[in-house]
């Protein structure tokens, strides 16, 4: 496995409002050219050729780029409406071993489960 050279970069914005003095705290994580606002914080990636989101995961001392989810396709959201959309759901599950309660924070089935489903 080849350590990635990976550069966190703090700092404070400042800016006024009307009369008030407002304060931005941020961070980015830069893992392989690719700049993240935190760890384990989701990102939308519309440039990727194949995938809608990418995340930088870290378990404990582990870090991993996982890219996740369909280019151009929606999932069907945490409470869906339509009869279409709840079918949609229950097949995705169906398909990606949902039963397993406790999905590795590492995989991409857990952010996708997370974020699009």
């Amino acid at each position: 496995m080849i350590a990635a050279k990976i550069g966190v970069f703090k700092g404070v914005f400042q800016s006024t409002v009307g009369n008030s003095l407002i304060f931005w705290r941020y961070i980015v994580v830069v893992y392989r050219g690719e700049k993240f606002s935190g760890y384990n914080k989701p990102k939308r990636t519309p440039k990727h050729p194949k995938k809608s989101h990418a995340v930088l995961a870290k378990k404990g001392d582990k870090i991993k780029l996982i890219r996740f989810g369909q280019q151009g396709v929606r999932g069907a959201g945490k409470n869906p409406k339509s009869k279409k959309d709840k079918a949609r759901k229950k097949s995705y599950y169906a398909r990606h071993n949902a039963q397993d309660s406790s999905p590795d924070k590492l995989s991409a089935r857990y952010w996708s489960h997370k974020v699009k489903w």
